[in-house]
């Protein structure tokens, strides 16, 4: 395995007794960003050991390689440009964040979102019509998840007939390099049960996020690779659908 360094990030945990038999059979490798190649934090954050060479390793063997994030405080094309300049060598035709498929969602669906979500995002829903919402979007919103902000969102869900909530992620939290910070699950939890409604989860661990990634590689689930830090988005996601998960001993591994 490219992660086969003694440095910290290389420690893994596989629970699958069939490992490494199961590897003959792989064919995609999918990896986590945050807390799996580097940690964020203040300006660009930090390379986390190892991971550079480990993502130059893959993209030189014969598998497939993407990159599946539930990042929401920047768009794609920032956050991608972020990695480049910690020196990983990603495209963003490789990186699959939550907000594009949601705005696809809001589409088909014909939705108007109010956006509860990080300043850096915004850019990312330019071309979406927000007149007269009809559904509320959360994602990391950061220091923008105030009173205020999250009881506008509700104001907006409870004045619906029919009303919808769209999480970006339900995690409960990830580490950026001055320690853990809370994720948008949080918040997403407060706002179901102020509004007595269940969210529609768009990124990890949906099966559908999951399936439009292996859908771009054009692979079968049990053909394909999860490695991430988060044991219930990351890994168990992976492995509801069919895929191996492997939990990497860095991020928010404890």
């Amino acid at each position: 395995m490219p992660y086969g360094s003694r440095r910290r990030s290389a420690h893994i945990v596989m629970a699958d007794t069939g490992w490494p038999g199961c590897v003959r059979s792989l064919k995609g490798v999918i990896l986590d960003l945050c807390g799996v190649l580097y940690d964020s934090g203040e300006g660009d954050g930090v390379a986390i050991p190892g991971a550079i060479e480990a993502v130059k390793r893959l993209k030189e063997s014969d598998l497939q390689l993407r990159f599946c994030t539930n990042e929401t405080q920047a768009t794609r094309k920032n956050f991608v440009a972020k990695l480049q300049r910690l020196g990983f060598d990603i495209s963003v035709s490789e990186v699959f964040p939550p907000a594009p498929a949601a705005i696809a969602v809001l589409k088909q669906r014909g939705l108007r979102p109010h956006l509860l979500v990080h300043d850096g995002l915004l850019p990312e829903f330019d071309a979406v019509d927000k007149t007269n919402p009809n559904c509320v979007i959360v994602g990391d919103a950061a220091e923008n998840f105030s009173y205020q902000n999250l009881n506008e969102a509700f104001r907006v869900l409870i004045g619906l007939e029919r009303p919808v909530l769209f999480s970006l992620g339900q995690g409960r939290y990830y580490k950026e390099t001055d320690g853990l910070k809370l994720d948008v699950g949080v918040y997403m939890k407060a706002l179901e049960y102020a509004c007595d409604l269940k969210a529609e989860v768009i990124g990890k661990p949906s099966p559908t996020f999951f399936q439009s990634v292996l859908n771009d590689m054009g692979l079968k689930p049990n053909e394909a690779l999860m490695i991430g830090d988060d044991l219930v988005n990351d890994v168990g996601g992976a492995q509801y659908c069919g895929m191996k998960g492997v939990q990497v001993r860095t991020g928010k591994y404890r």
